[in-house]
């Protein structure tokens, strides 16, 4: 048939290098992009950046789902019809329980049965060996909705992220044109108001010393036994702040290690003097009664109870907490004011702490390439690519179909139909898009511009993230260290007990049975005896043995 769509030209395609083409910015140190002579004005499909791909005969394609329980598939959806009647394809659908779905992927995966497209991947690095795993940077010349993204956005430092150890990646990841969203400290703003303290105005350039000064002039003016007492066993806020300390704690500690961008090279932050300054800050909140100690044991709803009650005025939370919290009127104390702060900066600065503009993505399965043939493959890639990563494709599995399940202001916003409910909008309403209708769920809706991303935020939840964006400085991503497997078995085996002692030593830190001053140099010893310093040169090997897949000299 007479080729219909001309937006971008396979020439055009092929120069944009973004992904994996064969240099230094594309990760196929392991060989060249996928080269495939296709005969551009006789497909049997429409394509194209900002193009509806649409098949002129019915396909379906293999995918393994993941079914989540709080919005459990039903063949009826309106995003199935939808998507065949924009595209011409159907899926032949693998369906899997969310909590059975990682060990389901993996057998399916190691014996060769899995679907030609595996929507949801977090690690796809157990699968690369066995070689049922396309890789994907090989081929990603033939997506221009994805390549869009990658250049607009300037995504090639974060798709360095999910290099391996041979140049290429093997995910199709989401991908977001800002990082945002994230965890962060409400307050009960009205007693913080009350003891003469504007946080509005302070938050903007606070530190984590000023924010000790706040909770000690609150414990001053309420005489409570303690200002903060914590959910999520501390991990949140650990991590929050030791980024702004240049460290690793709670949910980000990981290996313990940062990369020093001026001498190029990596260390192990987590014995460094800013861990001490870090670990000291922390026993000082400790020591002085500001923070509850149950906040390390307690379960999350203990913690919570003490919030509701009034018997505490701090704690961490994510804006899906926080607007849980407020639409089910949960606080017991008249006039409570819920506000969810920006969170302090400190020696490093005042660090946005979310960086990754990445989320779980999609693997193809070398299924789709061996039964497809690399023509149909292509096709098949166009129409993800179109799914996943154009504009049109992402307003549709998140919102759903214009003038059905919303509409569009005088400017051009989304607005859900008022009888939908969705992430805290419309709230009460009879219906809910994931569960009624399919849209906004887990298996297509991530990824995507910052409009999108914003549409799906309540007003409240909009505001805190601009509060983030405008006082806070995006921090510089660490290139990854591009371990073989065999080196990833090796530091595997200093990381898991070297960590260990590290989160033992700062729970030890924090409570003063470890003395920050005076064990300081003995935590250090035990660090280094326990392998930091072997971890760390390994990692700098591999770094300088890979760098120039990574781009950097």
């Amino acid at each position: 048939m007479k080729r219909k769509v001309v937006a971008l030209t396979m020439a055009a395609l092929m120069a944009l290098s973004f992904g994996a083409c064969g240099d230094s910015k594309g990760g196929s140190e392991g060989g060249n992009a996928a080269s495939v002579e296709i005969d551009e004005n006789s497909l049997d499909y429409q394509y194209g950046e900002g193009v509806t791909f649409h098949s002129d005969e019915p396909v379906t394609y293999s995918l393994l789902y993941s079914d989540h329980e709080n919005y459990p598939y039903k063949e009826d959806w309106r995003i199935w019809s939808a998507i065949e009647e924009k595209t011409n394809v159907k899926f032949d659908m693998n369906l899997v329980a969310r909590t059975d779905y990682n060990d389901k992927m993996s057998t399916l995966i190691n014996t060769g049965d899995a679907p030609y497209i595996i929507s949801k991947a977090y690690d796809e690095t157990p699968y690369i060996d066995g070689g049922q795993i396309v890789a994907i940077s090989d081929w990603v010349q033939y997506m221009p909705n994805y390549q869009k993204c990658v250049k607009e956005w300037g995504m090639e430092e974060d798709l360095k992220q999910i290099y391996q150890s041979n140049g290429k990646y093997y995910k199709l990841p989401g991908m977001w044109e800002k990082a945002a969203g994230g965890y962060s400290l409400v307050i009960r703003k009205d007693i913080f108001d009350a003891a003469g303290i504007d946080v509005t105005e302070l938050e903007k350039n606070w530190t984590w010393d000023d924010f000790v000064e706040a909770l000690e002039t609150v414990k001053e003016y309420t005489g409570a036994d303690y200002v903060w007492s914590d959910q999520f066993q501390g991990d949140s806020a650990l991590n929050i702040c030791a980024v702004q300390y240049g460290v690793t704690a709670g949910w980000g500690v990981s290996n313990g290690t940062a990369f020093d961008f001026d001498k190029n090279e990596f260390y192990f932050a987590d014995s460094s003097e800013d861990f001490k300054a870090f670990a000291a800050l922390w026993n000082k909140m400790y020591s002085e009664g500001l923070l509850d100690p149950e906040s390390f044991s307690q379960d999350n709803e203990q913690a919570q109870a003490k919030f509701y009650r009034g018997d505490s005025y701090v704690m961490s939370v994510n804006y899906q907490v926080l607007a849980d919290m407020m639409s089910s009127d949960k606080m017991q104390v008249e006039g409570a004011d819920l506000y969810m702060v920006v969170y302090p900066g400190g020696p490093k600065g005042h660090l946005q702490c979310e960086t990754s503009r990445l989320e779980n993505g999609l693997m193809i399965s070398k299924n789709a390439l061996d039964e497809l043939g690399e023509e149909e493959f292509v096709k098949m890639l166009r129409f993800v690519d179109w799914l996943w990563y154009s504009d049109e494709g992402q307003t549709l599995v998140q919102w759903g179909v214009e003038g059905e399940t919303y509409t569009k202001d005088a400017d051009g916003s989304i607005v859900l139909d008022s009888g939908i409910y969705y992430n805290g909008i419309n709230p009460g309403a009879e219906k809910q898009l994931n569960v009624d209708f399919g849209f906004g769920g887990g298996v297509f809706s991530y990824g995507g511009s910052e409009e999108l991303r914003f549409s799906k935020f309540t007003e409240g939840e909009r505001d805190w993230n601009q509060r983030i964006y405008d006082n806070c400085t995006p921090r510089e991503l660490a290139p990854p260290i591009m371990a073989d497997e065999e080196q990833k078995e090796e530091m595997g085996l200093i990381q898991s007990p070297l960590i260990d002692y590290v989160n033992t030593s700062l729970a030890q830190f924090i409570s003063g049975s470890m003395d920050v001053e005076n064990d300081w140099e003995e935590y250090v010893s035990q660090c280094e005896s326990k392998g930091s310093t072997e971890y760390i040169e390994m990692a700098n090997e591999i770094f300088q043995n890979t760098k120039d897949v990574l781009g950097m000299e």
